[in-house]
């Protein structure tokens, strides 16, 4: 890409990022994932009332009544883009690849929390890390993010979620909201450098952070339209594969095993515990964005 092609590109993604905000207010939903606040503020005699996971044990055994810690609210919180740009992300059978759609949706997400004064980290995986920028706020840092989240090259084409997962465990000292965009296509079963798997890392770094997984899913990636004899290309490992789509029962197949791999990504994103939107390339993704933040705020005011 040209650096006038990409200077055009960045424009127009905040453009359309800015408008989507402003119309569905988006950033106004992001305050609902503050939590408690993790700074501690003071030590005192617990009160009825009082959170009784705030009460410090220690202190009340040596002086024989309850004490409990308090924090101080924060009131800045920083969010994590974890975007995948192995190899199958520069797939696109519409008029957008899952890159550009990542970096579409990463937009909305940073110019939201900058409108609610957070800072915005982004990291870009494969399956190795291949640039992390650290939390920062300001219009700069925002339109570096999703210059990089377009144009990017990245040095390998495979993915490996948990050792992205396993590195923002490392480098990030603060509760953070982690999104993670990414199509799942890989193996599941893939550990990270630690030994812990998908599974296992979703649900340490959820623990440890606050994290929501984006699935953006391509439509052609779950059926195969009848045009003749066509030749498939794993993206990530090179592997070919032939197939003649005027057959029906070819088509059926293949339909039939997306089908039974997004169950059994659902199956495996409900036993990490996390919460997960689908998007398609094909589709608008602002409606479902908002109706997400709102359904955390029910949950939260629940």
């Amino acid at each position: 890409m040209k650096v006038s092609e990409l200077i055009e590109s960045v424009r127009r993604v905040e453009v359309r990022t800015n408008r989507l905000v402003n119309d569905t207010m988006v950033g106004a939903y992001l305050s609902h994932f503050k939590g408690r606040g993790m700074d501690f503020e003071e030590l005192r005699e617990y009160i009825p009332g009082d959170e009784v996971r705030d009460i410090d044990w220690n202190v009340t055994f040596r002086m024989g009544r309850p004490f409990v810690k308090r924090y101080r609210e924060e009131r800045e919180l920083a969010m994590v883009l974890a975007v995948d740009v192995s190899a199958s992300s520069a797939f696109g059978s519409w008029h957008r690849s899952k890159r550009e759609f990542a970096a579409e949706i990463a937009a909305t997400l940073a110019i939201s929390a900058a409108r609610s004064s957070d800072k915005v980290a982004l990291l870009l995986f494969s399956d190795q890390v291949e640039l992390f920028l650290p939390p920062r706020k300001g219009r700069r840092h925002i339109l570096r993010l999703i210059r990089e989240t377009l144009s990017f090259q990245p040095k390998h084409r495979a993915t490996n979620i948990p050792a992205a997962l396993a590195f923002l465990n490392h480098v990030l000292h603060r509760r953070s909201i982690v999104f993670l965009l990414t199509d799942f296509l890989h193996n599941l079963g893939a550990a990270a450098a630690a030994g812990r798997d998908t599974v296992q890392e979703l649900g340490l770094t959820n623990a440890r952070h606050d994290l929501v997984c984006l699935h953006l899913h391509d439509p052609r990636e779950g059926e195969l339209p009848p045009a003749g004899l066509l030749t498939i290309e794993d993206a990530e490992t090179g592997e070919l594969l032939e197939v003649d789509s005027n057959r029906a029962a070819v088509r059926q197949r293949y339909a039939a095993t997306n089908a039974q791999r997004l169950a059994e990504l659902d199956r495996t994103l409900r036993r990490a515990g996390v919460d997960t939107l689908r998007f398609s390339t094909a589709e608008a993704f602002a409606q479902t964005l908002q109706q997400f933040f709102e359904t955390r705020r029910g949950r939260r005011r629940g």
